[in-house]
């Protein structure tokens, strides 16, 4: 999906929930430690394969990867996929099955001026943490770094 059809989903969805704030950035993103996890999970697939080879030993592989991120993202509390919208006041994030998915339930919705923005680059993705300066508190969210997501997009915004 364009980085143009993730704003306008996500502005879709703020117009149905009675927002009409304009939509500078949108992109997707995982819960932090999403693509980790399914490495974790792909290894012990790997090993419980014990060496059958083939065809086993992929599926092992890939099962065990998939079962991997969907723990994680389970035990985190938030959906597997976000489509993750900035405006000039808040940062939005809304349930999406994929990246080509319209922007579904509101997961989180927080105030620019009440976060602190940090990213850490990892090998292969860009970890936001949006902190809340008065709690301390912070949503952890991970993007991949492939284009496709538009995850950049959105931390340069928020960077800006």
């Amino acid at each position: 999906m364009s980085e143009r059809t993730m704003v306008e989903s996500v502005e879709t969805a703020l117009r149905e929930l009675g927002d009409s704030e304009v939509v500078t950035a949108a992109g997707q993103f995982q819960p932090r430690g999403h693509t980790g996890s399914m490495f974790a999970g792909g290894m012990i697939g790997d090993s419980l394969a014990g060496g059958a080879g083939g065809l086993a030993d992929s599926v092992a592989t890939t099962g065990g990867a998939l079962a991997g991120a969907r723990m994680h993202d389970a035990a985190s509390g938030l959906p597997t996929n976000m489509l993750v919208g900035v405006t000039a006041t808040h940062v939005y994030g809304f349930d999406a099955a994929h990246r080509n998915s319209p922007a579904g339930a509101l997961v989180f919705r927080v105030s620019r001026d009440r976060i602190e923005v940090k990213v850490h680059q990892r090998v292969n993705v860009r970890i936001l943490e949006l902190v809340d300066s008065s709690t301390g508190s912070s949503i952890q969210l991970e993007g991949n770094r492939i284009p496709l997501t538009h995850s950049k997009d959105v931390i340069d915004v928020l960077r800006a």
